[in-house]
């Protein structure tokens, strides 16, 4: 969440800031909240501070063998008072909380301005796309001619935007993912974790999908209620949640590899064929955890960490810096790697890089204790795909097809295929 101080000083600077968004902050009606709470916080501190001081003066009466009853009816009066008070205080609070959950990060001041994503910018541009020789043919094609994928059984048995895999496929699936793995926690420094698929709702409203996207969860029939991961930054963040951390213990740099699901609730007729947008898919995730002023060197390196991932399997992309109408809810800056599609002729978005700076701390209560004072304070937080095993596989099949329907396998991929360079 933003920082309340900064809230309660400068809700104008604020306001500014979110209308690069396109976000409207109603100060009028914050400053209102916020008088309220300053109200009945003044009066719940007065009426406590009375009652204390009562308690005193009857207990003081009794010692001297006076007669306290009309002191006791004064007390009970300020006990009501009180309830009244605290109740009130509690109300306007809990509103105070809710407004702030539903408010967006602060865009950095280097996120380019824009009401679309068409005005994010291309900041580089890496592999020439494949000319073919052939018409060539999109996944989908490619995976059911063989009957390696196959979404009318994956539909019988869950409905739409599902997929079963077989065979040589399934086996590609598999090697993308360990090969993904494998290069995070050999090279770049990550450390592998398993987590959680179902998580509490505190988890989410930690990182920021609830209570602002519950609609894009599937929630599973609980005591307390539990939800389905839409991706492993979700449990991954909240490793932290509710601690101190020393410096010693920074950065922390942490991948899964995690089914994600998704409802795609505002997804409707869009990417209904194919791979690209299911309810349950794979991904490979990175976070770190950071110093405050080592974040954005960190977004740096994170996003070269995807960038590798791509350069590895020699597939066409580009890096997008998104424009403040396009970034995420929790992010206050997002690099997009979008992979070349030949059935589309396009680049799509396989990766999203972001520093969230202290936006999800602040949910989750996650600090580090800075030596320049000692005092706790929030840390940073970045999340990126490191990738997006999916829609590699799809980016794999468009990129290495050959006429005949045949598949080359990328070279980096081969040791985990047993050797096998061509599927099909």
């Amino acid at each position: 969440m933003i920082d309340p101080k900064l809230l309660r000083a400068d809700p104008e600077a604020v306001a500014r800031n979110l209308a690069r968004r396109g976000y409207r902050l109603d100060v009028a009606a914050l400053q209102a909240l916020e008088q309220q709470r300053r109200h009945w916080q003044i009066e719940t501190d007065r009426l406590r501070a009375a009652r204390n001081s009562h308690a005193k003066a009857v207990g003081q009466a009794r010692s001297r063998g006076e007669d306290i009853a009309a002191l006791v009816r004064e007390g009970e009066a300020l006990g009501e008072q009180l309830v009244i008070a605290e109740r009130e205080l509690t109300a306007v609070q809990a509103a105070a909380e809710r407004w702030q959950l539903e408010l967006p990060n602060l865009l950095h001041e280097s996120v380019p301005d824009g009401a679309d994503e068409s005005a994010n910018v291309e900041v580089a541009r890496i592999g020439e796309p494949r000319r073919f020789t052939f018409e060539p043919r999109d996944h989908a094609q490619l995976g059911e001619r063989r009957g390696g994928l196959d979404f009318e059984t994956a539909g019988r048995i869950a409905g739409a935007r599902f997929v079963v895999m077989r065979g040589e496929l399934a086996r590609l699936q598999r090697a993308l993912t360990q090969y993904m793995l494998d290069l995070h926690t050999r090279e770049h420094g990550y450390t592998e974790v398993y987590v959680p698929y179902l998580v509490a709702a505190h988890s989410l409203t930690g990182t920021g999908q609830l209570p602002k996207f519950e609609q894009d969860l599937f929630a599973v029939r609980a005591e307390p209620p539990l939800y389905l991961i839409p991706t492993a930054e979700v449990p991954l963040a909240n490793l932290v949640r509710e601690r101190i951390l020393s410096p010693e213990e920074l950065p922390l740099k942490l991948v899964a590899h995690t089914p994600c699901f998704r409802s795609e609730a505002g997804a409707a007729g869009r990417d209904t064929r194919g791979m690209i947008r299911q309810h349950q898919f794979e991904k490979v995730e990175l976070v770190q955890i950071v110093r405050p002023p080592d974040s954005y060197a960190a977004l740096e390196m994170l996003r070269a960490h995807a960038e590798a991932v791509l350069a590895g399997l020699r597939l066409p992309y580009r890096v997008m810096a998104l424009c403040g109408a396009d970034v995420g809810f929790a992010s206050a800056k997002t690099y997009d790697l979008e992979v070349w599609l030949p059935s589309q002729q396009r680049y799509r978005e396989i990766s999203s890089c972001s520093n969230c700076e202290a936006f999800q701390a602040r949910r989750m209560q996650a600090r580090w204790r800075n030596p320049d004072g000692g005092r706790p304070e929030p840390l940073h937080t970045l999340n990126g795909s490191g990738v997006a095993v999916g829609r590699a596989f799809v980016a794999v099949l468009e990129n290495y097809q050959n006429q005949d329907g045949s598949i080359e396998v990328p070279e980096v991929l081969r040791p985990y295929l047993g050797g096998v360079a061509r599927i099909g």
